[in-house]
């Protein structure tokens, strides 16, 4: 799944607000456990430390929208919600993508990396949706 331009987009264009419904992260925890040896995979996003939209209940089409680590949107938290806008023109035909820039309280192990795979197949993919910690 993925979502693709239909048309020309111009950079800084708000394309779509990520939807869904807003939940605690401890909810979030209780809904999507982690399971050793399993990748992850949800369509959670966090707003801030008490709030999290969880897009596959009463989501919208903003989910299908895939990570990258050469990103053409960005996601833009403003006054509570998601936004995901464009940071450079897009051609029609082009996949939209953000890079999804996950943090882990932990360290960003190889082991953590593996549970978090990218595969954008970008020049610049780190391997990983994981951002890189400083």
């Amino acid at each position: 799944m993925g979502a693709i331009a239909m048309q020309p987009i111009s950079s800084g264009t708000r394309l779509i607000e990520y939807a869904g419904a807003r939940i605690t992260p401890a909810e979030a925890d209780t809904r999507y456990p982690e399971v050793p040896g399993e990748q992850h995979h949800t369509e959670l996003f966090a707003i801030d430390d008490d709030i999290v939209i969880d897009a596959s209940v009463d989501g919208n089409d903003a989910r299908f929208i895939n990570h990258s680590c050469d990103p053409n949107c960005d996601a833009i938290v403003e006054d509570g919600r998601i936004w995901i806008e464009a940071i450079r023109d897009i051609p029609p035909g082009e996949e939209l993508a953000y890079d999804y820039a996950f943090i882990l309280p932990e360290r960003h192990s190889p082991a953590a990396k593996r549970r978090y795979p990218c595969r954008c197949g970008s020049a610049k993919c780190r391997g990983t949706i994981l951002a890189r910690k400083r």
